[in-house]
């Protein structure tokens, strides 16, 4: 099955030649010039990945980034920013990106980050059933729907943080590197900035943890990395 990629860019050489090239790689290519043009055609189109422009006419990338995540949070996000500033990245990470390419990119890169994102967002295991459950404490985690609840209230998580929590579930108290966690996660082919380890975390646990808690169920392993708190 064809994947569809939405490219929101308003320099219409960058989106002609990025289209050309993903549907080379078999991808239905669908394009906006504006943040407004994006959201319609995301809202219209349902699309798999979604290239992003930081800098867009009207609405910024970001808050374009900030409306799809909630909207859908099951896509992914690859922002195109030509700034190439820690801070734009981590801006883009926290408003819901998964990745982020930097101008002048190269294409070739840009598409195997696409393929790999959707390979991790690509659903259930073989093994998976419609029973399976992983359970701690207050929280469940639902394999086959994807689904995460707290005391029998849904939150609502990007793929990126379900399978974090479904790493740590899995291996309560065991204690991982942000390195061990960027393999898991974003695969051994991902070549961006470990920073997104802790964005991501950080998303995580700001929908997670009780306020003040201060870590009460993801735990910060000085020197190392993060756990799960066992109960």
């Amino acid at each position: 099955m064809e994947n569809k990629v939405l490219i929101i860019e308003d320099e219409e050489s960058i989106r002609g030649f990025l289209k050309i090239n993903f549907k080379k790689h078999n991808f239905i290519v669908i394009e906006a010039a504006t943040g407004e043009e994006g959201l319609l055609k995301a809202r219209q189109e349902n699309p798999d990945v979604v290239l992003l422009d930081v800098m867009l006419p009207g609405i910024s990338g970001f808050q374009v980034c900030e409306t799809l995540r909630k909207e859908m949070p099951d896509v992914g996000i690859i922002m195109l920013t030509a700034r190439g500033q820690d801070i734009d990245k981590i801006k883009g990470l926290e408003y819901g990106a998964d990745d982020y390419v930097v101008k002048p990119f190269n294409t070739t890169e840009l598409i195997l980050r696409a393929k790999s994102l959707l390979r991790r967002l690509g659903g259930k295991s073989a093994g998976d059933s419609k029973e399976d459950t992983l359970k701690s404490g207050v929280f469940k985690l639902e394999l086959y729907s994807q689904r995460v609840f707290k005391e029998d209230k849904e939150i609502l998580l990007t793929p990126k943080e379900f399978f974090l929590l479904k790493i740590f579930l899995e291996n309560k108290n065991k204690a991982f590197t942000r390195d061990e966690l960027l393999d898991k996660i974003w695969g051994y082919d991902y070549v961006g900035d470990t920073k997104i380890v802790d964005v991501n975390i950080r998303r995580l646990r700001s929908k997670i943890e009780d306020k003040d808690s201060h870590g009460m169920y993801i735990e910060t392993v000085w020197g190392i990395g993060y756990r799960w708190r066992k109960e």
